[in-house]
């Protein structure tokens, strides 16, 4: 079964300083027929103004990962841990029995561009962690990049969850498969580009699509491609 959930049908909210649109319940925005898909509970696609962010804040029980499209994104967190993430680079916090952070926009010029997504934990109560992906020489061409998984197999980030997160690049007309259990489910955010979809979907920037009981999902691009593929228990 494959459900398109269109850009335009997310949440919204504009607060000056950041531009965040949510495929999911988020904040104020409340949709009770979107409230995650399976383990996945929140995606925020966020723009955020030169010089502002997020203050520092409280999380537990979560696992949550920004993955930085474009500018610089900042992070400081309780754990210690004081970084700074360009393009195509990912950090994850797993929040566990608690843990604060801040996330900043470091340019004095550019906005930045970040999804925020979060994923619930299979345990509760975990010690807090912190870490990070950066594409290895060479991933940058390859059409699917294993970016976060339970055993941190092929170079991955590590995440307290049966579920792994892949970047999917493709170029105009390419095709690509992806094999997968009845049992398990596939959620598709689409950041740039389009493709069409094994039942014949255009999914386009911004849209989501989610995938069950299918053993093969197929994509055939046909603008460049930036996508995150959410492969979930």
């Amino acid at each position: 079964m494959f459900t398109l959930h269109k850009a335009a049908s997310r949440g919204h909210s504009d607060f000056g300083w950041l531009d965040s649109r949510h495929s999911f319940s988020f904040g104020d925005y409340y949709n009770p027929e979107s409230m995650g898909f399976r383990t996945l509970r929140v995606i925020n696609e966020d723009h955020v103004a030169a010089g502002s962010g997020f203050p520092t804040h409280p999380h537990r029980d979560m696992e949550i990962f920004s993955y930085v499209v474009s500018g610089a994104l900042a992070h400081k967190d309780s754990m210690g841990n004081q970084r700074q993430l360009g393009p195509g680079e990912i950090q994850i916090m797993s929040a566990g029995s608690g843990v604060t952070h801040s996330e900043f926009n470091p340019s004095a010029n550019d906005s930045a561009h970040f999804l925020q997504i979060w994923i619930q934990p299979a345990r509760q109560g975990l010690t807090p962690s912190y870490s990070e992906w950066k594409p290895a020489p060479g991933s940058e061409t390859r059409a699917k990049v294993l970016l976060i998984s339970p055993d941190g197999h092929e170079g991955s980030a590590t995440i307290h969850q049966d579920a792994c997160v892949y970047k999917i690049s493709l170029t105009k007309g390419q095709r690509i498969g992806h094999a997968l259990s009845e049992d398990w489910g596939v959620w598709i955010q689409v950041i740039s580009g389009s493709f069409v979809s094994g039942n014949g979907a255009r999914v386009e920037a911004g849209d989501g699509l989610a995938v069950e009981g299918e053993t093969e999902l197929l994509l055939e691009c046909i603008e460049p491609l930036e996508a995150l593929l959410f492969e979930l228990h």
